[in-house]
């Protein structure tokens, strides 16, 4: 690897690492006042496993990141995959703004689904280029499905 590939890694994970961060910010204050009163489903994981799960998913999409990105930009395939990948992070940061920060289920449940859709084209612009940039993110849309049922489940239950 490069000195320019290594810094580019390093770039990808702290742009991701960064995406987490911001959303941490408008979580993190809400987890024991706003969130812990909500009714939540029986399958609600204990608080604990989103950070790691979190942290791990975005390192995951900081490493595909850096595979779509290695390729040349020249690459016919590249430039969408970054950009619907930007798309996705955006979404994904705003989820926790509407979710935890303005306290709305029913509009975070709306932005989920905007956010999965545009997850899934990431990923599919993705695997045109690499195609283990776009398996990467399989996880990821796995986990936010599962955080869409259970978003959906919270509005539902209060």
């Amino acid at each position: 690897m490069t000195k320019k590939d290594l810094f580019k890694l390093i770039l990808c994970l702290v742009i991701c690492q960064l995406a987490g961060f911001v959303g941490s910010l408008f979580t993190s204050p809400s987890i024991p006042t706003w969130y812990a009163y909500l009714n939540k489903p029986s399958f609600n994981p204990p608080n604990w496993v989103f950070s790691p799960v979190w942290i791990s998913l975005f390192v995951v999409m900081g490493i595909s990141l850096f595979l779509v990105w290695q390729k040349t930009l020249r690459h016919p395939y590249v430039r969408v995959a970054l950009l619907w990948f930007a798309v996705q992070l955006v979404l994904n940061m705003l989820w926790s703004i509407i979710f935890f920060g303005l306290k709305s289920p029913f509009f975070a449940l709306v932005e989920i689904i905007f956010l999965w859709i545009a997850i899934l084209i990431t990923i599919i612009k993705s695997f045109r280029v690499s195609a283990l940039a776009g398996a990467l993110l399989i996880p990821y849309i796995l986990w936010v499905s599962f955080a869409a049922v259970l978003n959906f489940s919270i509005w539902n239950l209060n």
